[in-house]
């Protein structure tokens, strides 16, 4: 079933090749949305694919940049259907 992640990670997550991690591994699994670093320092990203390959995402990111990531903030959604890429949102 296709679901909508909304996330922050929260940590030294900014400056560390995060966003286009990001990027590589939602191209790679089929995930799309954006991902954006924030003015407060946080990472926020917004994706919709199916539930599985989310949560792939998600289990990879907070792997590969657990050294940075201190907190992470997750909430699931009903999928919208908007998005076409992944990209960088500035």
């Amino acid at each position: 079933m296709k679901k909508r992640l909304h996330v922050y990670f929260e940590g030294r997550v900014q400056g560390v090749g995060f966003r286009f991690t990001a990027i590589e591994k939602a191209r790679e699994i089929g995930v799309y949305g954006w991902v954006k670093n924030l003015d407060d320092g946080r990472v926020e990203v917004v994706a919709e694919a199916e539930e599985e390959h989310l949560k792939d995402f998600l289990q990879d990111i907070s792997q590969r940049f657990s050294r940075y990531i201190r907190e992470t903030e997750v909430e699931w959604f009903d999928t919208k259907g908007e998005f076409k890429d992944f990209t960088v949102k500035f």
